[in-house]
């Protein structure tokens, strides 16, 4: 416990398996839109900051790649991002599915946060579905991870059920100390990333049966004038022959994806943006070390 007149901060690493909805929760926590949602996994790629500021002090989240069990390149990549957060935070929230018993991604989590549950906390997700089980989940954290059951909490990101008391079991083990960012900040993400990211969202919402994990956008350039903020993005995709498919017939997908992607950004933003957007051809990208250097 803090004494009175002193705030908490704290830097706290978001994990879970994929789809488990940790940027939902991370939306939830923050009040804003800070990281893209959609149904297919691995959607988060990068360790995302979300920034909460409340009476008690002001705690930073990472939001990291769900964790799935592979040897590919490009999953190693994700995975890589999830266990640099983990050693430099000061808590661990582990967000689990209460509609889905635990498998092989679970077992692969909780083995890694096994030398870390002095600093972990569980929250299991999902309660408002009607396959939900609490207690299976429950079980698995602390037997797994030797958890106190009062660390291990029943939340709904969707809803918002008990994300505030999540909050306060999180700002009261968070060590005192100095806010980082201003209190009008919920993220610290740069303007072209976010940009970049809210055009991916709509792109593998839209493709997610086609080519979810075989897109990246590219923000070739920005310029702010004339009040407006111009920008030319590319959809990069790996082959010649899946750019028909973000294209659409006669350029309805993308043009889908562009008014989708502005509706968005309007909502995040207080500047007009005129967004140029078209796709490009990047020949296997995702085995390419400069581009997943860039893009991690």
């Amino acid at each position: 416990m803090s004494e009175p007149g002193k705030t908490k901060f704290g830097f706290i690493t978001i994990i879970g398996r994929p789809s488990v909805g940790k940027s939902t929760l991370l939306n939830r926590m923050c009040g804003e839109k800070v990281a893209i949602v959609s149904k297919v996994p691995q959607t988060t790629r990068n360790a995302i900051r979300g920034i909460v500021n409340r009476e008690q002090g002001q705690l930073v989240f990472i939001d990291t790649p769900g964790r799935h069990v592979s040897q590919k390149k490009f999953n190693k990549k994700m995975m890589e991002v999830s266990e640099r957060s983990l050693g430099e935070s000061d808590l661990i929230l582990y967000v689990l599915d209460a509609a889905r018993a635990p498998g092989e991604e679970e077992e692969d989590v909780s083995s890694l946060l096994a030398p870390l549950s002095s600093k972990t906390i569980a929250a299991v997700n999902k309660m408002d579905m009607p396959e939900a089980d609490f207690k299976r989940a429950q079980d698995f954290v602390l037997q797994r991870l030797s958890l106190a059951p009062e660390r291990c909490l029943a939340i709904s990101a969707e809803t918002g059920d008990g994300v505030n008391e999540l909050l306060d079991m999180l700002f009261a083990h968070v060590p005192e100390g100095e806010a980082l960012y201003g209190e009008d900040y919920y993220t610290d993400q740069e303007v072209g990333f976010r940009i970049a990211e809210i055009i991916r969202e709509q792109a593998i919402n839209r493709l997610r049966q086609e080519l979810p994990h075989s897109l990246y956008v590219d923000i070739a350039d920005m310029e702010f004038k004339e009040e407006k903020l111009w920008v030319r993005a590319f959809i990069m995709v790996e082959r010649e022959s899946q750019k028909g498919m973000v294209v659409g017939k006669g350029g309805e997908m993308i043009r889908d994806i562009r008014l989708a992607a502005l509706k968005n950004l309007k909502r995040i933003f207080d500047w007009k943006i005129d967004l140029d957007l078209r796709v490009k051809t990047g020949k296997d990208w995702r085995q390419k070390d400069h581009i997943l250097k860039k893009l991690f």
